[in-house]
């Protein structure tokens, strides 16, 4: 998603005009989810995808006539055989398909649609990272999964993601990310050792999140190994754990809700 932002926000600067393609609605069985995008530049080239095969050719052929007709409209497609605009894909749900002219004028008010998104990178793909991820991406957060198992590190397990690393050990996970001020911290490993070894590399990137799950017996625990390592109780005060908002929730998904609102008031704090 960031590097289709990234180009958008370049062909504005050059004053070029672009077509987006945006998966903004489905029902049942459909090849993207909700948030996919697509961009065409003027010259046929796109960048992206709505869902590939014909579904995607017949996008992009709407998105060249977009740039005469300038004209922003909704598509609705049907993905099975007897669909009425001859998809003939087997997926069986519905698909809208919003599609936006972008004209090199009025650059100003359009970066606005362009921000980059804030990094979530999620330590530990299990139970808890998958249901966290998918709500990220619904709240215009790009995620990035780590573990170091292939079989919770996969595009099949989070095929919306931007990235899915299998790292080899979580002692050495920052060496293959950059991590900034606005970047944001989730740890759900499936250990102890593997939660701690993430949260002491974290806290020395100063980043706008940092959130690890765990009782308060195995907070209090992991905070006072830190406090005897000489980390100040003040960077100590900025992690979020145990993690996400005290509203109770016991399984995966109800864990999730509470993180992704979490991370939700402290984006919002942190871009004031």
């Amino acid at each position: 998603m960031n590097q289709i932002i990234r180009i958008a926000r370049d062909l504005l600067d050059d004053k070029q005009a672009f077509v987006i393609a945006k998966v903004v609605d489905t029902h049942g069985s459909t090849p993207r989810s909700i948030g996919a995008w697509l961009l065409m530049k003027q010259d046929g080239e796109s960048f992206g995808t709505v869902g590939g095969g014909s579904l995607e050719a017949a996008v992009q052929k709407i998105c060249r006539e977009t740039f005469s007709t300038k004209v922003n409209q909704i598509f609705h497609f049907h993905l099975n055989e007897a669909d009425q605009m001859n998809l003939d894909m087997r997926c069986g749900g519905d698909a809208d398909v919003s599609i936006e002219y972008y004209s090199g004028e009025s650059v100003e008010e359009y970066k606005d649609n362009f921000a980059i998104l804030p990094k979530a990178y999620i330590f530990g793909g299990g139970h808890v990272g998958k249901a966290i991820e998918p709500l990220l991406r619904y709240v215009d957060f790009s995620t990035i999964v780590l573990d170091d198992r292939f079989e919770f590190a996969n595009a099949e397990r989070f095929p919306n993601a931007e990235q899915v690393l299998v790292i080899e050990e979580y002692e050495n996970a920052f060496e293959q990310i950059e991590i900034d001020e606005n970047s944001y911290i989730i740890i759900v490993t499936r250990g102890h050792r593997g939660d701690y070894a993430v949260l002491r590399d974290a806290i020395e990137k100063n980043p706008a999140y940092i959130g690890m799950i765990g009782s308060k017996k195995k907070v209090f625990a992991m905070f006072d190994r830190l406090r005897e390592e000489g980390v100040s109780q003040e960077v100590i005060d900025k992690i979020y754990s145990p993690i996400g908002l005290k509203i109770k929730a016991e399984t995966p998904e109800e864990i999730a809700v509470s993180v992704v609102a979490e991370m939700i008031s402290v984006r919002a704090e942190h871009g004031k």
